[in-house]
């Protein structure tokens, strides 16, 4: 196998670059093959966060090419008899991650076509005595294993049900009575936007267009945290800074914000399945 053969290397961690876990990583792969390329997703994960890790996979995974290798590290339980997995997606990319609800977004977006548990055998050889570092020992060296065509697919473990993996709660997005209902899906970090799961297109189902004016409101649990109008714009531009705004993300989802200042920050907005959204005209 040449190295334009070989599949591309992409993690994500909750590990930062404050210490040496990501280098080890990539120091295990290139021990097992330097023709390997690696590439980082993001290594900045909210720590012990299986719901953003699932949904940064969701967001960035297909724009990869076909047989890329993506490795999740995300493991609260690491140690524990939870899975460690290799799952094949119906796009054709294979996920190397901990079962522990990081698989979430994949499967209900893109679908999981075939998994296997990661057999114990696959180890880097001299750390059998710790249990605490399955991003470098377990995930990152049978990627690299599989990657460099040391292992089979078939040999990298069991098959076990599609069906057993484990996903976390997710509600549908729903239209009724010309209101639409979803979830703050994940927050943007870095500019304070908040992204919901709900498509642009039941917004057109709906008959809302953009240039119309919303009607907002977000809960947590039954807190009301949020309850403003907004236009349904294009681009920023179209409002004043500081003005709220709602618009169509990468995704092709409806999000909300304000121009050029954190909607999370001003009203203290998180995400995942209890942060409800709901939008009207």
């Amino acid at each position: 196998m040449s190295a334009h053969d070989k599949p591309i290397l992409v993690f994500q961690t909750d590990f930062t670059y404050a210490e040496g876990a990501v280098s080890s990583m990539y120091g295990v792969v290139k021990r097992v093959d330097r023709e390997l390329e690696i590439f980082d997703g993001t290594h900045y994960i909210p720590r012990y966060d299986a719901w953003s890790a699932s949904y940064r996979l969701y967001q960035s995974l297909p724009f990869w090419p076909e047989g890329t290798i993506y490795v999740s590290v995300v493991d609260p339980g690491v140690g524990t008899p939870r899975r460690a997995c290799m799952a094949k997606t119906a796009s054709g990319h294979i996920v190397v991650t901990p079962d522990n609800g990081a698989l979430t977004h994949l499967a209900r977006h893109i679908g999981i076509t075939e998994v296997r548990e990661i057999s114990d055998e696959h180890r880097y050889p001299g750390t059998r005595g710790t249990s605490v570092f399955h991003g470098r020992d377990v995930f990152g060296y049978t990627a690299a294993l599989l990657a460099s065509g040391q292992i089979s697919w078939e040999e990298v473990g069991p098959t076990y049900p599609v069906d057993q993996i484990v996903c976390l709660p997710m509600p549908e997005p729903a239209l009724a009575d010309g209101v639409l209902t979803g979830i703050v899906d994940i927050i943007d970090p870095n500019f304070g936007n908040a992204w919901t799961n709900i498509p642009l297109e039941l917004f057109d189902k709906a008959g809302i267009a953009y240039g119309d004016v919303l009607r907002v409101v977000v809960h947590h649990g039954d807190e009301l945290v949020l309850d403003e109008r907004m236009p349904l714009v294009r681009t920023f531009g179209e409002v004043g800074k500081g003005e709220l705004l709602a618009y169509t993300n990468e995704l092709m989802n409806v999000s909300f914000t304000m121009n050029q200042a954190s909607i999370v920050e001003r009203y203290g907005i998180g995400f995942g399945g209890d942060w409800t959204v709901t939008f009207e005209r």
